[in-house]
C-alpha cells in the first residue's frame, strides 16, 4: 500500500562552504537526542548547492541571517536571527540551526516555501519573507 502526501517539492537551497562543515561536523558529532534533527540537517546539506570557499550570497538564509517568515496555516510572521547552536537565545530570537526550523530555514531565499516537521511532527509550511545580511559574526572574546 503506497502513502501519498500533501507535501511541496523542497525548494533549492544554497550554503556556503563554511556554514556546510560546520553543519556537517554538527550532523556528525549529533548525540543520540538529537539523531532524526541530524538526519534532518544531513539530508538538506546533501541537497545543498555549496558556494566555493568565501563566497556567500546575500539572497540565501545562513548562520548569521536575519530571517522573517510567516507560518502559512496561521499566518503569523516571525522575526529570527539564525545561529550556532551555543549561540541560541529564544528570548532574543536567536534560533538554533539544529532546531526544527532552523533546519527548515538553512539555505532558503526570501519568497520560496518549505514544509517542514515540529518536534511533534506536526507539518507545517513555513515562507521566507526576508532575509537579511548577518551582521559582525564575530564572537565576543
Amino acid at each position: 500500500m503506497t502513502h501519498s502526501t500533501k507535501r511541496s517539492p523542497r525548494p533549492a537551497i544554497v550554503l556556503t562552504a563554511e556554514d556546510h562543515l560546520m553543519l556537517s561536523r554538527a550532523v556528525a558529532g549529533a548525540g543520540e537526542g538529537l539523531a532524526d534533527l541530524a538526519a534532518a540537517l544531513g539530508r538538506e546539506l546533501d541537497r545543498a548547492r555549496i558556494l566555493p570557499e568565501g563566497r556567500s550570497s546575500a539572497d540565501h538564509v545562513r548562520i548569521g541571517s536575519g530571517v522573517t517568515f510567516r507560518d502559512e496555516a496561521s499566518g503569523k510572521e516571525s522575526t529570527i536571527t539564525l545561529v550556532r547552536p551555543e549561540e541560541a537565545d529564544v528570548d532574543a530570537g536567536k534560533i538554533s540551526v539544529m532546531t526544527p526550523v532552523g533546519v527548515a530555514l538553512i539555505g532558503m531565499t526570501a519568497q520560496k516555501s518549505i514544509d517542514w516537521a515540529t518536534r511533534s511532527g506536526e507539518i507545517r509550511r513555513l515562507t521566507v519573507t526576508e532575509v537579511r545580511e548577518p551582521a559582525d559574526l564575530a564572537v565576543a572574546g
